[in-house]
C-alpha cells in the first residue's frame, strides 16, 4: 500500500507532461469561427440545404515535435443517427503541412498536400460534406479537429469508413487541437 501514492503521483506527472506537451497545439480558421454559426459557404448543397459545400481553410501550429503526419476530421455529434455524422476525414497529411486552404476538401482532393488521402464520410464518398442538420433541430455542433500522429502514414483505404480511420487516428495520436462551430436551420 505504501507504493500506491508514488504510483498515483507518477501517473499524474506523466499525464501532466502529455497535457503540457500539447498545450500550445492550436487549430484556427479564417472562415469558420469557434462558437459561431458556419457561413453558407460551408453548408451542404443537397438534403434540403443550399450551401456551397466548400471546406473551410484550416491552420494549425504548435504540434508536438515528434509529429510524423496529421489527420483532419469534422464531426457532428448532434446528428440524429445514434452515432453522429462524419463530414470530413483526411489522413496522411505530411508533417510539414500547417494548413489546408479553403476548398481543399473537394472530391478530387487536388487542394490537399501531396500524399494526403480523403476517406469516405457519412455522405458515402470521400471529400468534405458541409453542415445540413434536419430543419427544426437545435443548431448542431461541428467539431473541427487536427490530430498530430506518431506515424508517417495510416493504412486506411479511401473506401474505408470514418470509424476505421478514427480507430487508426486514435491508435497513433500524439495530440489534437480542436474548435467547434454551429449550424441550424
Amino acid at each position: 500500500m505504501s507504493h500506491l501514492p508514488r504510483v498515483v503521483a507518477s501517473a499524474v506527472a506523466l499525464a501532466a507532461c502529455g497535457v503540457v506537451h500539447a498545450a500550445g497545439f492550436t487549430l484556427t480558421s479564417p472562415t469558420a469561427k469557434p462558437g459561431a454559426k458556419l457561413p453558407e459557404t460551408h453548408v451542404f448543397n443537397s438534403f434540403g440545404c443550399s450551401g456551397k459545400n466548400v471546406s473551410p481553410a484550416l491552420k494549425w501550429s504548435g504540434a508536438p515535435k515528434d509529429t510524423k503526419s496529421f489527420a483532419v476530421t469534422v464531426y457532428d455529434p448532434d446528428a440524429p443517427t445514434g452515432s453522429g455524422w462524419w463530414h470530413w476525414v483526411v489522413v496522411n497529411i505530411p508533417a510539414s503541412a500547417t494548413e489546408l486552404p479553403e476548398g481543399a476538401g473537394a472530391a478530387d482532393g487536388k487542394g490537399l498536400p501531396a500524399g494526403s488521402t480523403q476517406v469516405r464520410t457519412d455522405f458515402g464518398a470521400p471529400g468534405f460534406g458541409g453542415a445540413c442538420p434536419p430543419k427544426g433541430d437545435k443548431p448542431h455542433r461541428y467539431v473541427f479537429t487536427v490530430h498530430a500522429l506518431k506515424t508517417d502514414k495510416l493504412d486506411v483505404p479511401t473506401d474505408g469508413t470514418a470509424a476505421l480511420a478514427g480507430f487508426m487516428i486514435n491508435a497513433n495520436k500524439l495530440a489534437s487541437a480542436t474548435f467547434t462551430a454551429k449550424y441550424g436551420r
